[in-house]
């Protein structure tokens, strides 16, 4: 039952909607205090009228039932409970039905998103400064999808540019075949790396790499078999890091795919009067938006950054036709996205409001930054690994006896490298900590894992779930049917607000709730009503708990 639904429509308020009520009505941070409350301070200037006033007006003309037993009006707020025992018997109902479908909805019905996300650059290694942008994307596509949109989950490569005319200047000067079969994305970097270290003592080197680049764009034959090996290998290598995190891609259209494109665009700019002539470069002027100049094509006529992303924005619309873009990248590029769709608005195209730049925080290890140049990087891969070692000797320590410790080990070394980057708003800077995110008692990926196998061996010690009634709940059973109902509106709130460590923080509440309620309230060996009423209460948190950390993109073992 929609329970918030049901209350803003037996409240009149008068200039506001049913709707605009249900969308105010929030979940107390305490059941003492009600069930749902509504905060009465956004009709105050409607009403004219003080918050705590309008409260107790609205609880006077408020009739009490056989659904909401009682209303109370405690400072400007309007707070509502139910009738625990339907209540109760609604959620875990709902949960123990739907199953692995439980918290989905088809909002998304005929609507289609495209996520680009990740975007790794080839030749370049696949670091641990890729992390918050794979994981984010990822954990945006499932949720976007279990809400019933169509999404279309983009790798805008990082081909073009400048940087492989220099890697083709390397691997002539220093390089061969054998060893960058071997190392592949290793090799290229060291040779990147060299390069630079070289181009510091004769910067003519950049004249030469420039060339070979303009040799790529012109198809030299030779120039553009190199750059497509380069591709093939990255791609190798970085697929193997996907797999571990469970990430998807239906499209792998990189800058380079937009090199034909992008005149068609730079032809309706000039048309529409939008460039003009600055240096030699071409631009279009944003100093009215209190913005620098968005640089279409440089003096030299090479194209930049924003030509690509107009290109493929007009790419997308078209193959498409979607209800949003969003582009998960880093806060640096803020003024970039700014730029960007503004530029797209002047040209008329109403379908600018429908893109979003999804920023988020820089991640860096404690070691301190990276910077490819110097060499000073930190490969995904590595992460991952040291992560599944660091599992597996814990998990060697705590449950030596226990089957299958490697895939395990991998579950949870992952999985705690996904939970680490999901954890806080994604707009925050995030320091790496591998004793943090494998720590199995704080508020990590192996606590939630460790949870949800702790449910699994409840559910098979304590066998069939027979009859039961969800009569007098005492406060942590309560509590915890409460945390379930959440789920729900917690995955449609992080997807309104692009943010993943919604559903992050609520696997960790869900999980205290359960772990404090387990600990409380004994299972096997009570009498029979209670017994299966509490494993009803289990069996649902497995499944609620399974759904958000799949929604993440974290494994979930059975046995820990």
């Amino acid at each position: 039952m929609n329970y918030k639904n049901y209350i803003s429509k037996k409240l009149n308020i008068e200039g506001v909607s049913p709707e605009e009520i249900e969308s105010y009505i929030v979940l107390p941070p305490d059941t003492s205090m009600g069930d749902f409350a509504l905060p009465c301070f956004k009709f105050a200037k409607i009403l004219r009228k003080a918050p705590n006033m309008i409260a107790e007006d609205l609880k006077n003309s408020f009739k009490v039932d056989d659904v909401i037993t009682s209303v109370s009006a405690v400072n400007g707020y309007l707070n509502f409970t139910v009738n625990r025992s339907s209540f109760a018997s609604s959620v875990i109902s709902s949960v123990l039905s739907l199953g692995d479908k439980y918290g989905s909805a088809n909002i998304g019905e005929n609507k289609t998103v495209v996520i680009d996300y990740s975007s790794i650059n080839i030749a370049k290694p696949f670091h641990i400064g890729h992390l918050s942008t794979t994981v984010i994307g990822g954990a945006l596509y499932r949720i976007y999808k279990f809400l019933g949109y169509n999404v279309v989950g983009v790798n805008h490569l990082g081909d073009y540019g400048t940087q492989f005319g220099k890697l083709i200047y390397a691997y002539k000067h220093w390089g061969n075949k054998e060893e960058v079969e071997k190392g592949r994305i290793r090799e290229l970097t060291r040779l990147y790396v060299k390069y630079h270290e070289e181009a510091e003592k004769d910067p003519s080197m950049d004249d030469e790499a420039r060339s070979y680049f303009k040799k790529i764009e012109n198809g030299d034959e030779e120039c553009l078999a190199l750059f497509k090996w380069f591709k093939e290998l990255t791609l190798v290598d970085v697929e193997k890091v996907y797999k571990e995190l469970d990430i998807h891609f239906d499209s792998y259209n990189g800058e380079s795919f937009y090199n034909d494109k992008m005149e068609p665009v730079i032809k309706e700019l000039d048309e529409k009067g939008l460039l003009t002539l600055s240096d030699g470069a071409k631009i279009v002027d944003l100093s009215a938006y209190d913005m620098p100049p968005c640089l279409i094509l440089r003096s030299d006529g090479a194209s930049l950054y924003a030509t690509r992303d107009l290109a493929a924005a007009f790419y997308r619309k078209n193959t498409y036709d979607f209800y949003k873009c969003l582009y998960v990248v880093a806060y640096q590029q803020n003024l970039h996205f700014k730029q960007f769709f503004k530029v797209l608005e002047l040209m008329g195209k109403d379908w600018a409001k429908d893109m979003e730049h999804v920023a988020f925080g820089m991640v860096s290890l404690e070691e301190g930054t990276m910077s490819t140049r110097k060499g000073n990087v930190v490969l995904l891969e590595d992460v991952i690994n040291k992560c599944k070692e660091k599992a597996f000797s814990v998990i060697n320590e705590k449950n030596p006896n226990l089957e299958n410790k490697e895939e395990i080990a991998s579950m949870v070394g992952t999985g705690a490298v996904i939970f680490g980057a999901l954890s806080s708003s994604r707009i925050k800077d995030i320091v790496f900590s591998y004793d943090k995110v494998l720590n199995f008692d704080g508020e990590t990926g192996p606590y939630c894992q460790y949870t949800y196998a702790r449910c699994n061996s409840v559910l098979k010690k304590g066998g069939e779930i027979g009859e039961y009634t969800l009569d007098n709940l005492n406060e942590d059973e309560y509590n915890l049917v409460s945390e379930l109902e959440k789920f729900p509106s917690v995955v449609n709130l992080a997807h309104e607000k692009y943010e993943p460590s919604m559903i992050t923080r609520y696997a960790v509440d869900l999980c205290s709730t359960f772990n404090k309620f387990y600990f409380d309230c004994k299972i096997i060996g009570e009498e029979e009503n209670v017994k299966n009423c509490r494993l009803a209460l289990t069996k649902a948190t497995l499944i609620t708990l399974k759904n958000a950390l799949t929604l993440l993109g974290i494994k979930t073992p059975e046995k820990m």
